[in-house]
C-alpha cells in the first residue's frame, strides 16, 4: 500500500510536469497576490499605451458575438440604454432605431418601460431585439424573457448576453439593482420557456485567465487572442444566446 501511495505521488507530480501546471507550494503568484483587485472599473481606468482607453474584458465576447450575428439586426431593432451597437453591427440594414429605458432620464430613450412588465410595448414590434448585460438587473428576469418574446415580430430574433463569472459592483450605478448571474442551464431553461428549443442556441464565453483578468479589473488590451479563443464551459465569464420567434 506504502509503495502504491509513492508510485500515485510519483506519477501525479510526472503528470503534472508535462502538462505545465506548477507543483504544489510552488505557484509564483506575482501581482495576483492580493486580496483585493487591480481595478474596479471593468478595465477602463487601465493606463495603457499610446493613451488608449482600455475597454472590458467581457466585451470582447459580446462585440464577437454581435459581429457573428450582424445579419440579425434589421428592421426595426430595439436597443437597452443607446443605440450604438444597433448603427454599428446593423448600419444601413436598420429601418428604425429604439432605444429603451427603465426612466424617463435618459435623452436618447424612445420607450420608457420595464421589461419584466411592459404593456405599453406592442405586440410584434421588433424584427430584433439587443439585450447586451441587462437580464441580471431584472428581478424578474422570467418576466423579462417572455416580454421579449412578445415583441418580437415573426420570425424576430433576440440576441441577448448575460454575466457569468462576475464581480459585483455594489457601490455602481447599477449596484442596488444587481440582482443576478447565470449559468447556461438557467439561461436555456428561462428562452425554451417561450422560445421552441430548435431556435435557442446558446454560447459559454470565457476561460480561468479571462475570468480571472474580468475580476481583477484588467482590460481586454491586456489579453491575447489566443488567450480568448480557449473557450471552457466550466469557466463561462458570459452567456451569449440568440433565439428566434416562430413564424405566425
Amino acid at each position: 500500500m506504502r509503495l502504491r501511495k509513492r508510485a500515485y505521488r510519483v506519477f501525479a507530480r510526472l503528470r503534472r510536469s508535462l502538462l505545465g501546471i506548477p507543483q504544489p507550494g510552488a505557484i509564483d503568484f506575482g501581482d495576483l497576490r492580493r486580496v483585493t483587485p487591480i481595478g474596479r472599473e471593468f478595465g477602463l481606468d487601465r493606463p495603457l499605451p499610446g493613451d488608449q482607453r482600455g475597454s472590458p474584458v467581457d466585451r470582447h465576447y459580446i462585440e464577437r458575438f454581435l459581429e457573428v450575428h450582424a445579419g440579425d439586426i434589421h428592421g426595426r431593432v430595439l436597443e437597452i440604454g443607446d443605440d450604438a451597437y444597433t448603427r454599428r453591427y446593423g448600419g444601413d440594414r436598420v429601418a428604425r432605431r429604439d432605444v429603451l429605458n427603465i426612466t424617463a432620464d435618459n435623452s436618447a430613450a424612445t420607450i420608457v418601460a420595464d421589461l419584466a412588465d411592459a404593456p405599453q410595448i406592442a405586440d410584434a414590434s421588433f424584427d430584433c431585439v439587443i439585450l447586451t448585460q441587462t437580464l441580471h438587473l431584472i428581478y424578474d428576469a422570467r418576466g423579462a424573457v417572455r416580454t421579449l418574446h412578445r415583441i418580437l415580430k415573426p420570425d424576430g430574433v433576440l440576441l441577448m448576453t448575460v454575466p457569468g463569472i462576475t464581480l459585483v459592483p455594489t457601490t455602481s450605478v447599477w449596484g442596488h439593482t444587481w440582482y443576478w448571474a447565470f449559468t447556461e442551464r438557467a439561461v436555456r431553461r428561462m428562452l425554451e420557456e417561450v422560445f421552441d428549443p430548435p431556435q435557442v442556441e446558446i454560447e459559454s464565453a470565457g476561460n480561468v485567465l479571462t475570468a480571472m483578468a474580468f475580476l481583477h479589473g484588467l482590460a481586454a488590451q491586456e489579453l491575447t487572442a489566443r488567450e480568448f479563443s480557449a473557450a471552457d464551459p466550466d469557466y463561462p465569464l458570459i452567456l451569449a444566446a440568440r433565439a428566434c420567434k416562430g413564424a405566425a
